[in-house]
């Protein structure tokens, strides 16, 4: 029996997550019978039931049920509400002023469920939104590297939550080919979670099966044909053999990146080019070629790193320059990318640092293939 009731629940807690018309129709009627219950004490007894209690009905209706439903419970909850305090005998002031109380509570409920757009249940919503954030921080995982090499990020979204426009995309072929995407996609926060996943999903599949210039193309082409007028985004690819170190760097609109040079001691700005994508149908973009040796690295970036209301871009390269070089000299490569996002002035853009270093050949790191994300 327990066996067959645990079943059962599970099976109704399965529909609700659909959100589907039959899961939505049980859960109002088992709503509108804990309401029915609850006037049970007034029947019997005459005891009045807390207003707190009609609340408790109408918080739990906006979080399991969609507008239709809690549309039907919330008259409901209030005509028992009345109800229980007539017969109860609370007709006094505080009674009426709870009761207005509630009612404007209701409206406030009804309101909030008639702006879901998602047309889901506020808790169902939340799941959703929490699947966005996490697919979209597993396509951003770089797989495991061959001894030698070793990638780091770090990513700090611009209003608190984790759904920024900032993404990357990799991918490794035959353990030698190893291609990146960062991604800068127009709009901050919430508001651009679906439209970077939707992004995201169609670089995912088209990574590593073209060649880098035909791979922009096909990015700019695809987000021209979206609907929305802000589809635009900039990015920056990297295909690099970590065999030789030969890499090649194609741009579209996106801060360039930057080379540790090691005889230099320094960063040297990449001369890649090309327009942002979802501009315009004929985008060109300028590849850049070079080869990355033991001890170098390549510093990629978002343009909420570098720009400020009162810096433009040259002179946010120069800072991030600066701060990269000054971070090195302090530790080295290792967790570089979180130490200098820290230094970062809080803004209003999200901001992504990612750096691929190929170690030393003298450095005991490369006893082991070291991965990491921030």
């Amino acid at each position: 029996m327990v066996r067959g009731f645990s079943s059962y629940v599970q099976q109704r807690v399965e529909g609700w997550r659909t959100g589907s018309r039959g899961s939505q129709m049980f859960l109002l009627s088992l709503l509108i019978g804990m309401v029915v219950l609850s006037m049970a004490p007034v029947l019997v007894a005459g005891t009045a039931v807390p207003v707190s209690l009609w609340f408790l009905y109408l918080m739990l209706g906006v979080m399991l049920l969609r507008f239709g439903p809690l549309l039907i419970l919330t008259p409901c909850v209030i005509a028992a509400a009345v109800w229980s305090s007539v017969e109860s005998g609370l007709v006094g002031e505080r009674a009426v002023l709870g009761l207005l109380i509630l009612s404007l509570g209701a409206v406030l409920v009804l309101y909030q469920s008639s702006r879901q757009r998602s047309g889901l249940p506020m808790a169902l919503s939340e799941a959703v939104l929490t699947q966005l954030r996490d697919r979209l921080q597993r396509q951003g995982v770089v797989p495991p590297l061959p001894v030698g090499w070793r990638s780091q990020s770090a990513t700090i979204t611009a209003n608190g939550p984790s759904y920024a426009g900032d993404f990357l995309v990799a991918d490794l072929r035959d353990g030698r080919w190893l291609e990146m995407a960062l991604v800068d996609v127009c709009g901050k926060g919430t508001s651009v979670g679906p439209q970077a996943l939707q992004f995201a999903g169609a670089l995912g599949g088209l990574i590593g099966a073209l060649p880098p210039g035909e791979l922009m193309s096909a990015a700019n082409h695809f987000l021209l044909r979206q609907e929305s007028d802000e589809s635009l985004a900039t990015a920056v690819h990297l295909k690099v053999d970590l065999v030789t170190g030969d890499y090649t760097i194609t741009s579209a609109g996106h801060p360039p990146a930057l080379h540790w040079h090691l005889g230099q001691r320094g960063w040297t700005v990449d001369n890649a080019r090309g327009m942002a994508l979802g501009v315009i149908a004929e985008a060109d973009f300028s590849p850049s070629r070079g080869r990355l040796q033991p001890g170098e690295a390549l510093m990629f970036y978002t343009d909420g790193v570098i720009e400020t209301s009162d810096r433009d871009l040259d002179d946010g390269i120069d800072w991030l320059r600066d701060q990269a070089l000054q971070a090195v000299d302090a530790r080295g490569f290792n967790g570089m990318p979180k130490r200098v996002l820290k230094k970062v002035p809080r803004g209003d853009d999200d901001r992504a640092l990612l750096l691929l270093e190929r170690l030393p050949l003298t450095s005991p790191e490369r006893d082991s293939s070291d991965h990491l994300v921030g």
